[in-house]
């Protein structure tokens, strides 16, 4: 495991490439925490990183720069958490489950297996939503289908207008 790397911290530059932007905040990891091999947690950017007490994270996860994870937090293996996420407490999050950063999650939220929280959650639940995997000429039918989904439903509410 690695505790205290720089964040993930670049700006993009006007003549191209990116420029690192120091990482000067702490890992602070309260009592009774486990983290898994092969994890690392950021240190923070400006803020501190926190992990607070009785969070468990699997091996292969991602902590981000400035992440407060709330207590009793549990992580499976590959989890992976973007910068200045907040995680409430007694939070789960599946196999490969992550957040997008810049977000808040509430209490007691479960995150199923290859998900990913993509904006802030505000009820307690279970959030879903992942594809299991198929062969690529079925998967693209789906897409084609889901695409056409508005267009349909227009034509639908014509008709019944009718």
């Amino acid at each position: 495991m690695v505790i205290g790397s720089d964040g993930f911290g670049f700006a993009p530059q006007d003549e191209g490439g990116y420029k690192k932007i120091a990482q000067i905040g702490n890992v602070v990891i309260e009592d009774d925490v486990e983290i898994g091999a092969n994890s690392t947690v950021d240190c923070g950017a400006i803020d501190d990183t926190i992990i607070e007490n009785g969070v468990r994270i699997d091996n292969l996860c991602q902590i981000g720069h400035n992440v407060h994870i709330g207590a009793h937090t549990a992580m499976a293996g590959m989890s992976g958490i973007a910068g200045s996420t907040i995680i409430g407490k007694r939070c789960m999050f599946a196999g490969m489950g992550g957040a997008v950063g810049h977000i808040t999650i509430c209490d007691d939220v479960i995150v199923g297996a290859k998900s990913f929280v993509s904006k802030d959650v505000t009820e307690p639940g279970m959030y879903v939503a992942s594809f299991p995997a198929e062969p690529a000429k079925d998967w693209m039918k789906q897409v084609g289908r889901f695409r056409r989904i508005a267009a349909l439903q227009d034509r639908v509410r014509k008709l019944e207008k009718k």
